[in-house]
């Protein structure tokens, strides 16, 4: 995936009402569905516009995996159906973020 225009950010709403924003690290597609690999983005400082530390270790904090679903003709997040799905996915996800480093 390209930078070369700075990272990309989406805007999502959990069931809840609460709107959160996760930048776009990678995308594949497994049996026909697209699948995203997201982070929570950096928090800015707002009176220094620096980017907030953010604590790893924080639950909050992780990738963030989501497939697009088709509803009512429009293109939806949703995220996996299953244990079984989410895992299938994450070892994907992983095999292509350590070839990237190898090569």
């Amino acid at each position: 995936m390209s930078e070369e225009f700075g990272p990309d950010f989406i805007s999502v709403t959990d069931e809840d009402g609460n709107e959160f924003e996760l930048e776009l690290v990678d995308t594949l597609e497994h049996n026909g569905i697209t699948y995203y690999a997201m982070f929570p983005a950096v928090a800015e400082d707002e009176e220094t516009g620096e980017p907030v530390d953010v604590d790893a270790d924080d639950e909050e904090y992780g990738l963030v995996i989501m497939k697009v679903i088709e509803e009512n003709g429009e293109e939806l997040l949703s995220t996996p159906d299953s244990d079984e799905e989410l895992d299938e996915i994450y070892n994907l996800f992983m095999e292509r973020f350590f070839e990237d480093e190898e090569e």
